[in-house]
C-alpha cells in the first residue's frame, strides 16, 4: 500500500461534502481519501495537488479528478486556471506518506537508513547531504533548535562540523556516527527522529509552505465552506489551531468596537480529534496525528 490514509472516516466528515461541490485534496499522496472524496460526489469536482512524482503514478482514473504535480504553496493560481473557485472544502494530510517512508533511498525512516536525502520532491537540488555538509554551525543550530525543537542544538551542531572536517556525511550512518553520544540509551530512535525532522522542515520549507497555504484558504474557501488538517508535530499543529482560531499564526484576537472577535474562521472541534487505539495498533504511523476541522464565515 502506498499510503495508510489516517482518519479517514473522521476527516471526511469534517469536509461535510456537498455532492455538486468543489474539492481540495492538497496531500493526494496514495489517494486513499482523494478515494473515499469522490464516493461522495455525484457531479462534483476534485482537484489533487502532490509536489512527488511517486504520487502521479497512483492517479485515480475518474473524469471528475485533476491531479495536479506541484506543490500546494501554489493552490491559488492552480485554481484560479482550473476555474475551481470558489472551492467548497480543502484537505490537507500533512507530513510524510507510508511510501516515502518506505522507499529506503528516500532517507525518511530509521527502518530503512539510507541517503541523507529527504527530499518530498526529487526534483529539487537541495538535500539533507548539501544542508549537513554546507551550512555554517550557527546555521545549523538554529534549524535543530527551532525544527527539530532539540536543546542541545549548538553542541549538535558543533559535533557535525567537526565530524565533516574529516569526512562528509553522505548516508544516515555517517549521522550516527557523527551524533552517537548525544542521544540517552535506549531512546535512540526518538533523538534521531528529531534530527531528521528538522533537516526536513528545512530542506523542504515545511512551515513556510503552510503558512502560505493556509493564508490563500480565507481566499479560495467559500462561506461555508471547510478546512479539514492533519498534521504530525506540534509546530504543525500550533501554526494550524492558531490560524483557524485568528486568522494569523501568533493567535493574536482581532476584536471590533463591540467585543466581537474578527476571523475568517468558525472552529469547529475545539480540542483536535486523534486516532482511536484501533487505528493507532493497526497504522502505528497515524499515532501523533491530529485534526483540526473549521468553517469558512
Amino acid at each position: 500500500m502506498y499510503h495508510n490514509p489516517v482518519l479517514l472516516k473522521q476527516s471526511i466528515e469534517g469536509l461535510n461534502i456537498r455532492p455538486d461541490g468543489i474539492y481540495i485534496d492538497v496531500t493526494y499522496g496514495g489517494g486513499g481519501h482523494s478515494k473515499e472524496i469522490l464516493k461522495n460526489l455525484a457531479q462534483g469536482r476534485l482537484l489533487g495537488f502532490d509536489q512527488d512524482r511517486d504520487a502521479i503514478s497512483n492517479k485515480i482514473e475518474d473524469e471528475r479528478l485533476v491531479l495536479i504535480n506541484h506543490n500546494f504553496r501554489f493552490l491559488k493560481n492552480f485554481l484560479k486556471y482550473n476555474d475551481a473557485l470558489p472551492a467548497d472544502g480543502i484537505l490537507a494530510d500533512l507530513g510524510v506518506s507510508s511510501h516515502q517512508f518506505d522507499v529506503a533511498e528516500r532517507g525518511f525512516s530509521l527502518r530503512f537508513p539510507g541517503k541523507l536525502d529527504l527530499r518530498m520532491n526529487r526534483s529539487q537540488k537541495i538535500t539533507a547531504a548539501m544542508v549537513l555538509n554546507d551550512y555554517g554551525q550557527d546555521q545549523l543550530a538554529i534549524i535543530f533548535r527551532n525544527y527539530g525543537e532539540l536543546p542541545n542544538a549548538r553542541a549538535i551542531s558543533s559535533a557535525i562540523v567537526k565530524f565533516r572536517s574529516a569526512k562528509r556525511l553522505i548516508n544516515f550512518e555517517d549521522l550516527r556516527q557523527a551524533l552517537s553520544h548525544f542521544p540517552t540509551p535506549g531512546r535512540e530512535n526518538k533523538f534521531f527522529a528529531r534530527v531528521l525532522q528538522a533537516l526536513r522542515i528545512e530542506i523542504n520549507q515545511e512551515l513556510e509552505v503552510l503558512k502560505e497555504f493556509l493564508l490563500q484558504t480565507t481566499d479560495v474557501l467559500k462561506a461555508g465552506g471547510r478546512l479539514v488538517v492533519i498534521s504530525y508535530h506540534s509546530l504543525e499543529d500550533r501554526l494550524v489551531k492558531n490560524f483557524m482560531k485568528s486568522g494569523n499564526f501568533e493567535g493574536k484576537l482581532d476584536k471590533d468596537f463591540y467585543g466581537n472577535v474578527n476571523t475568517p474562521f468558525s472552529v469547529i472541534n475545539r480540542k483536535p480529534i486523534i486516532p482511536d487505539e484501533k487505528e493507532v495498533m493497526e497504522n502505528n504511523r497515524s499515532r501523533s496525528a491530529k485534526l483540526r476541522i473549521a468553517e469558512k464565515r
